[in-house]
């Protein structure tokens, strides 16, 4: 969700410290080394040449207060890495299994990105055609231009609600959706782009449904899940509940955006809290901005199958189709989060080497720490789940350090 230079004003205010202390002292983790019990087993396997990644993550629960936690690693389809361990609660009752399910938040948005790359290679729309075409509704009040790339990418002008919204109001799918596609932009669609990490998804499954037939939810478990055996999922069933990690909210620090224009204002409407992961309505609801639920197995295995077909596991759209979708749609100051951004058709792409060396990476994060990524450079994947989230957004040691670890394991320097 929305971070950035906004979050270091907060930290500014909160440890009184200049904006380069901060950002040294965030790359590296200082501060967060509140320690965590002895004898949290980290299990899976990581192959002898990836024992930094095992390293560092390990030292998620002896110096940066990880609860639970996974990640997972592939290169050239094969994994390297699969690591597991902590706790499903914070009670520590439950302990985090190779199965163990998390909110993804908004690392969802990617899976929205692959419902519609696999709908494009499908011939059934095109990334250029306006969303009027399927949706003639939505062309009023100035948005008659805006395309189906347009809208994945942030540059519809469409950031939240304009009138008073309610958490209820991000289940209404269709009655949001109309009201959504009533409203005028914030900005000229096109002319830039401003991250809508929340009702983008209503719009989102909506126009899908329109060109599909299917909601995003239902194509993710008919079309992804099932036949390609990834434990992913827009909503969880309630049969699920026991896979289920309890989401443990960020300090309140991570709430306090200092957003002023109303495009910004927009993004908070509602204000959303951090364990809403946790609640049954929104486990139940069809809003694939942030109710995905999977391990980082899967996630993984979901951004590896979008580097092409390997043998014996195709994969999810051919390349062109994933070229069109995770190449720059949108380069420049971002709207809403004030810093200079790279966004495809529902992904983020590297914009500044925090994600590793490789400007071709695409990948996208989540409130409080997840994220999953592929580097079509090196033919590598990676996804990172947990359930204690964390409020430094991509300057979050644990992010941070496993793509170091990834990169160093290969040779290459990652920021």
């Amino acid at each position: 969700m929305p971070g950035g230079n906004n979050t270091l004003m907060v930290l500014r205010e909160r440890f009184g410290k200049s904006r380069q202390k901060l950002l040294e002292e965030i790359a590296m983790g200082v501060g967060k080394k509140v320690g965590s019990p002895a004898g949290v087993a980290v299990e899976g396997h990581s192959s002898a040449k990836f024992d930094r990644v095992r390293e560092a993550f390990e030292a998620h629960f002896s110096e940066h207060n990880e609860l639970g936690a996974a990640v997972a690693v592939s290169i050239g389809g094969e994994t390297v890495v699969e690591l597991w361990g902590g706790w499903k609660d914070p009670a520590r009752t439950r302990p985090w299994t190779r199965d163990t399910k998390a909110c993804l938040y908004s690392t969802t948005k990617a899976i929205t990105g692959v419902c519609f790359a696999m709908v494009v290679d499908r011939g059934l729309a095109a990334y250029d055609d306006k969303v009027s075409k399927y949706w003639p509704e939505f062309a009023v009040e100035g948005k008659g231009d805006v395309t189906v790339g347009m809208l994945l990418s942030h540059q519809s002008g469409l950031t939240g609600f304009v009138t008073p919204a309610d958490v209820d109001d991000l289940y209404r799918t269709e009655a949001s959706a109309a009201r959504l596609a009533a409203q005028a932009p914030f900005w000229e669609p096109g002319t830039a782009a401003g991250y809508n990490p929340i009702t983008i998804g209503i719009l989102a499954t909506a126009l899908f449904s329109r060109i599909e037939g299917r909601s995003i939810k239902r194509f993710v478990a008919e079309e992804i899940a099932a036949p390609f055996g990834l434990d992913v999922s827009i909503g969880l069933g309630r049969e699920e509940a026991d896979l289920a990690a309890e989401m443990i909210p960020p300090p309140e620090s991570a709430q306090l955006y200092a957003y002023s224009t109303p495009a910004q204002n927009a993004t908070r409407n509602p204000i959303i809290a951090g364990s809403l992961g946790n609640d049954p309505a929104w486990r139940d609801a069809d809003l694939p901005s942030g109710n995905g639920y999977g391990n980082a197995r899967s996630m993984m295995g979901l951004f590896d199958r979008l580097l092409g077909d390997r043998p014996g596991r195709p994969a999810l759209a051919r390349r062109e189709a994933i070229a069109l979708a995770t190449r720059p749609w949108s380069e420049g100051i971002d709207l809403v989060k004030g810093i200079y951004s790279r966004w495809g058709a529902g992904f983020m792409i590297n914009a500044d080497g925090l994600y590793g060396p490789h400007q071709e990476t695409f990948y996208h994060t989540g409130w409080g720490g997840s994220f999953a990524l592929a580097d079509p450079v090196a033919d590598l994947a990676m996804a990172y789940t947990m359930n204690r989230m964390g409020d430094l957004f991509d300057r979050d040691p644990r992010r941070t350090g496993l793509v170091k670890a990834v990169y160093a394991s290969l040779g290459e320097t990652s920021r």
